[in-house]
């Protein structure tokens, strides 16, 4: 039987490419909760948090609440060398959305639900808010 997969066991990519799955995953969940029905809706807001520059935001608005695992994993996903940074990002904003999906990597390798749905929260308040007055207004 191989080894149990665990955050320190797997590379840097591999958390990223994992958290970035997990955030997926809170973005269609919190929209479907919120009840965005038809699929052009539900990407095109998907799209406005999964950009790498809206990932950077959140990052940013966590960085004062890690702990300091969740730092270090920040931190392990944010400095990788990134050589194909797409157009529509800067190098840092990249560096930074990197960061931030190896941290939720991280914390679903760690089994860390409650922590990873708290950290999407907070990291993404404005575009939660955003989105819900958004709703309210069509829906008057």
């Amino acid at each position: 039987m191989s080894e149990k997969v665990t955050s320190k066991t797997v590379t840097t990519a591999a958390l990223a490419y994992l958290g970035d799955c997990v955030i997926e995953m809170c973005v269609r969940s919190f929209l479907v909760s919120e009840g965005l029905s038809t699929s052009r809706h539900l990407n095109s807001e998907a799209l406005s948090f999964v950009r790498a520059s809206a990932q950077a935001e959140a990052a940013h608005k966590l960085l004062d609440i890690l702990d300091e695992d969740e730092a270090a994993a920040y931190r392990r996903g944010r400095n990788i060398g990134h050589t194909n940074v797409p157009k529509s990002s800067t190098v840092s904003e990249y560096r930074q959305a990197t960061g931030l999906e190896t941290l939720f990597g991280y914390l679903s390798l760690e089994g860390k639900k409650e922590r990873i749905d708290e950290l999407f929260s907070i990291g993404y308040a404005d575009k939660i808010e955003n989105l819900r007055t958004k709703m309210q207004t069509q829906n008057k």
